[in-house]
Order: C-alpha cells, then sequence, then structure tokens
C-alpha cells in the first residue's frame, strides 16, 4: 500500500533535500565516467517508508525552483508525501556523491552542500504553526542541524513550536563529522536541540560526540547499549523511546541487529546474517521508519524491534536511498528471513 498525500498527516519531518550521485559500476570516483542519479535527505527517506506503509507523511525543506530539484520532489509525492509546504528558493539543490564499498574497502561519501537553498534558510521563512497543523509527530536529525547556523537556528524554531503545539518531537542523532564547518562543534548544538526529545534513534559514535558518553568497548553490544542508555537518560528528561541498530563484520556476512529501550525496559531483536550488501545507505533512517511505525500502531516493544530491524535490513537489499517496501514484504522477511526464491 502506498498512502496518498491526501491522507491525514501523522508525522511531520524537516531537513534537507539531496540529490546523490553514485558512482556507477562499483567504480570508484577515480575511475567512473558515470554516475546514478538517486533524490535523499534523512528526515525524506523516514517519510517515504512510512507513508509507504500507510502513514500520511508531510515533508518541509526549501529547494532551488528548478526543474532537477522539482524531479526529485515529484518522486517524493509518487511514494505518497505531502510536499504543499515545502519553500522554494535559492540557487543551489544540496548534492553527495557516493563511492561504493564491498567487503574490504568501505563506501565513501563527499557532500557539496554549503551555499544550497536549505542552508541559506533563515528563521520566520517557515510559518511552522501552519506546516505543523493536525500532526501528532515532529521528525528531524541531526544532519539538518549541521550544514549552516541558520539551518541550525531553524531547526530550533521547528523544536519550539513542535513542543508548544503538543507534538510527539523524534530525533535521530545522525552525526556526520565533515559537514560541521560553520565555526560550531555538534557538541555545542546538538544537545540544545536534542531535549525535547522523546523517540530518539542514536548510536555509540553520535552519544560520545554530542555528550562525551563512553561505554565499554570489549562488552557485547547489548551491554553496550543499555550503559549509552542509562547515560542519555541524564541528558534527555523527556525520553520514552530509544532505538539504535548495530553492524557486525562476520566473515562475509553483516550480522545486523537492533536495540530498543521502551518505557525504562530493554528489548532486542533476533537480528539477520545479510550476506551481501547492496546499498547500506539509508537503512538507519528505514530503521528509524520502523520504530515510529510500530510506536503509532501500538506494537508491543519486541515487537517494534523486530519490524525495524527488518526495515533496516531489507533496505541494505535495494538501491538508492529510500526503502521502497510495502508491509507485506516486511512482514514476510521477518516470519521467513532471506530467501532466495521466486515470488510469482
Amino acid at each position: 500500500m502506498i498512502a496518498s498525500s491526501n491522507l491525514l498527516v501523522k508525522l511531520t519531518a524537516f531537513g534537507e533535500f539531496l540529490m546523490r550521485l553514485h558512482s556507477a559500476g562499483s567504480q570508484r570516483f577515480l575511475q567512473t565516467d558515470e554516475y546514478t542519479v538517486y533524490y535523499a535527505g534523512a528526515e525524506a527517506n523516514v517519510c517515504v517508508l512510512l507513508s509507504r506503509l500507510g502513514i500520511g507523511t508531510r515533508y518541509i525543506t526549501r529547494v532551488p525552483a528548478h526543474d532537477i530539484a522539482m524531479a526529485g520532489i515529484q518522486q517524493l509525492q509518487s511514494h505518497g508525501v505531502a510536499t504543499d509546504h515545502v519553500l522554494y528558493g535559492g540557487e543551489k539543490l544540496g548534492l553527495y556523491f557516493t563511492e561504493p564499498g564491498n567487503h574490504i574497502r568501505p563506501t565513501r561519501v563527499i557532500y557539496d552542500r554549503v551555499g544550497s537553498s536549505y542552508a541559506e534558510l533563515k528563521p520566520g521563512m517557515i510559518d511552522w504553526k501552519k506546516v505543523l497543523q493536525g500532526s501528532s509527530y515532529f521528525h528531524w536529525s541531526g544532519i539538518a542541524a549541521a550544514v549552516s547556523q541558520s539551518a541550525a537556528d531553524v531547526c530550533a524554531e521547528a523544536l519550539t513550536a513542535a513542543k508548544e503545539n503538543g507534538l510527539i518531537i523524534s530525533s535521530d542523532f545522525n552525526y556526520r563529522a565533515t559537514l560541521w564547518k560553520y565555526g560550531k562543534k555538534a557538541s555545542e548544538i546538538m544537545p540544545g536541540l536534542l531535549q525535547h526529545s522523546e523517540t530518539v534513534v542514536a548510536d555509540l559514535d553520535s552519544a560520545a560526540v554530542y555528550y562525551g558518553i563512553t561505554t565499554d568497548e570489549s562488552a557485547p553490544m547489548e551491554e553496550r547499549f543499555k550503559q549509552c542508555s542509562e547515560a542519555l537518560q541524564q541528558h534527555l528528561p523527556y525520553l520514552k523511546t530509544l532505538g539504535m541498530s548495530f553492524r557486525k563484520t562476520v566473515g562475509l556476512e553483516h550480522l545486523y541487529t537492533g536495540s530498543l529501550l521502551y518505557n525504562g525496559k530493554y528489548y532486542t531483536s533476533a537480528g539477520y546474517r545479510l550476506p551481501y550488501i547492496t546499498d547500506q545507505i539509508g537503512s538507519g533512517d528505514a530503521f528509524s521508519a520502523g520504530i515510529l511505525y510500530g510506536l503509532m500502531n501500538e506494537y508491543e516493544p519486541q515487537q517494534i524491534v523486530e519490524f525495524a530491524t527488518a526495515c533496516g535490513a531489507l533496505k541494505q537489499s535495494i538501491n538508492g536511498d529510500w526503502a521502497i517496501l510495502n508491509k507485506t514484504e516486511i512482514e514476510q522477511f521477518i516470519q521467513s528471513g532471506l530467501s532466495g526464491r521466486i515470488i510469482r
């Protein structure tokens, strides 16, 4: 099922919309003469999967008023994401370039986002009371605040409005070291922006950067998750739900698992051994969308983490940033696991 953009909006998300240029044929940047184009953005990725699962979503961003940006906005609309409050202005759509990795060499990312339409956003440009009307959730990530001081100021403006209007604030830590170039450290900006978060997807590295939280590197991931969770609760007074996904390489396979803190109790997914990765970019956003979907549908906590982990695992079988999935596929994957059979 793909949601109609006319569906009642339950979640509004805010962040930068991007064009991704992916080096074709598994070639390195220094080799390739061809790029495959995808559209992306951490918060847009979440909206796409939630909309495909039947949750009404609205995406807020600022892009240039030209056909390259419009092509991406139309793709969002085709997946059911409401874009009626997207702002148009400025001259540049944010870009990022990816070089595919493999089991030997990691995937590489180069950003080209300085001076983008989104980076030039300023407080007062968006009528937050209007765009948040009717929503129950507001979702954003650390990437939204990383590209410029003015973008970080707009994040603060949005979060204040969301809090005042009673929305549940959903945050993804999403630290990207190479984006913080405007004279402020992430640790100076993010704690203040994250303080009202109720639903959070985080990772151990970002928690260390934002709050100086460290865990026992020799401990199992489940234990490190508990250690980090306990420390984060000291900084996030409204926190009710915290999720993390974990990836461990075992031989040529990736072991992908998820952990959840929900109302003070801990849950861990069974996880999946992934023998082959098509594209792991966007898997964290699919995991986030899975948690939000479970919460919105009042799943039991163990069911939430299993559903979210399945979303993150399945995304890694799909090219591009968007988890082009439906609920039946996800539920079948949870029941049956990996399958090489043909469905016909």
